[in-house]
């Protein structure tokens, strides 16, 4: 059963034709900022939320740009969740994300995107591309303790099971990371946005690979610094605060893990021109990013506003069609379709446990942000459009065996039961910002 459950209740202003041809997965309530109670969808879903509006504006800011005034609204406590969870309310909206993409304004929102000129859209040159990794990732270091792994992974997972912990899942990624790189002992490695460092240490201490790891945040570099100076063999690895476009070396192995949505639609052929350039003849390269599944790419307006500017999500068909600018060759492409879904989910929950910690560090409309951007990322990745893609590239044909077999076998040989215990990459918690509370 579909669309309102009693004659009673009362008319939304404009919301209600809108929720009505939209909600068709999920119960959805609404209560306005006059108390009136209006409810869509499936009356017999377990799927249900209750949410209300406090702003008697809303109804018309949600129509007119759904994700900027919902997600604004949720931080300012303009709308809060009465019934349900807030991941329980994305879902319902996300899981009819097909319905509301039909919506004529959405359509036509499209269309203007489209026909806006290719010179007024922002660029990511040097200066703004470090103002946008400052944003995000010079927060304070005792946030992403609250909520990431030990190693402090800040990206996507790798659950070969599903049934994996996060950390035991992380550690699975890098695994598949460094099969696929077909590691060697002494290769050069260059990790391009090298976060705190976890993935440039694995490679150095598990492969004997020398790695040169780069990041455009300050509070990363001196972290992952640190933690290279604390780790047996930390003369195989070096980080810098540099631009991949400033670098003038080349290298047997190149990672990427995280990075390339920030680079921007404008700059796909020059990221991957300088791949070609820095990658040796008979070397790998390997990309790891977020990814979306249309004919173009974008970025969420709210996501766009508080989280991560300058940010781009492209399609598989716009990066293919860089790649093939830069002439290397694509010799393996995956698509881990709900490993994101997953890892957000771990994210997530420990964020809700340690909350009273994160707002004593920040304050509560900061913790309604996080919470909503890593809900509303979770989702995504479970119903919307969203997955992670991996490229392996490289010059020649050849550079990697025929088949995938190798990848396997790595993984197997490298499982932590099957090789010796190594001291642990880990940000030691002596060593982390103290955590207020």
């Amino acid at each position: 059963m579909r669309g309102s459950t009693e004659r009673s209740e009362a008319k939304l202003p404009i919301l209600t034709g809108l929720l009505e041809s939209i909600v068709r997965r999920g119960h959805l309530t609404v209560i306005d900022w006059r108390g009136r109670k209006r409810s869509f969808g499936d009356l017999s879903s377990r799927l249900r939320a209750t949410v209300r509006l406090h702003d008697r504006l809303l109804p018309w800011k949600i129509a007119l740009q759904p994700s900027l005034a919902v997600g604004e609204a949720y931080m300012d406590g303009r709308l809060t969740i009465e019934d349900g969870t807030l991941r329980d309310f994305l879902e319902i909206v996300t899981s009819n994300l097909q319905a509301i993409d039909q919506q004529p304004l959405q359509r036509l929102r499209r269309r203007l995107a489209r026909l806006r000129p290719q010179a007024l859209r922002p660029r990511n040159h040097r200066r703004r591309a470090r103002s946008s990794a400052a944003h995000h990732y010079d927060l304070s270091g005792s946030l992403y303790s609250l909520f990431l792994d030990d190693d402090r992974q800040y990206s996507c997972a790798y659950f070969p099971t599903g049934e994996e912990t996060l950390e035991e899942a992380q550690a699975a990624k890098k695994r598949h990371l460094a099969a696929k790189l077909l590691l060697r002992p002494g290769d050069q490695v260059l990790d391009i946005g090298c976060g705190w460092g976890g993935l440039a240490l694995e490679f150095a201490r598990t492969a004997g690979a020398k790695v040169k790891g780069i990041t455009l945040s300050k509070q990363q570099l001196d972290v992952a610094r640190q933690r290279a100076n604390q780790t047996e063999g930390s003369d195989q690895v070096s980080f810098h605060l540099l631009d991949y476009r400033e670098i003038d070396e080349q290298f047997d192995r190149i990672v990427s893990v995280g990075m390339f949505e920030h680079v921007g639609r404008a700059h796909f052929d020059e990221f991957f021109d300088s791949v070609a350039r820095m990658l040796k003849p008979d070397g790998v390269a390997l990309i790891h990013s977020i990814g979306r599944r249309a004919r173009k790419g974008g970025s969420d307006p709210w996501v766009s506003k508080y989280i991560f500017p300058g940010s781009y999500i492209p399609a598989i068909s716009e990066v293919m069609a860089a790649v093939e600018q830069s002439g290397l060759w694509a010799t393996d492409v995956e698509i881990l379709r709900l490993h994101y879904a997953e890892t957000l989910r771990h994210w997530f929950e420990r964020f809700q446990q340690s909350r009273a910690k994160a707002r004593a560090i920040y304050d509560e409309r900061f913790c309604r942000m996080w919470e909503y951007y890593l809900a509303g990322c979770e989702m995504g990745f479970r119903h919307g459009n969203l997955m992670v893609f991996q490229i392996q590239l490289a010059h020649e044909r050849d550079a990697v065996p025929l088949t995938r077999d190798y990848i396997t076998d790595y993984e197997r040989q490298n499982r932590p039961s099957n090789r010796r215990r190594m001291q642990s990459p880990v940000i030691a918690r002596a060593d982390r910002e103290r955590v207020p509370g």
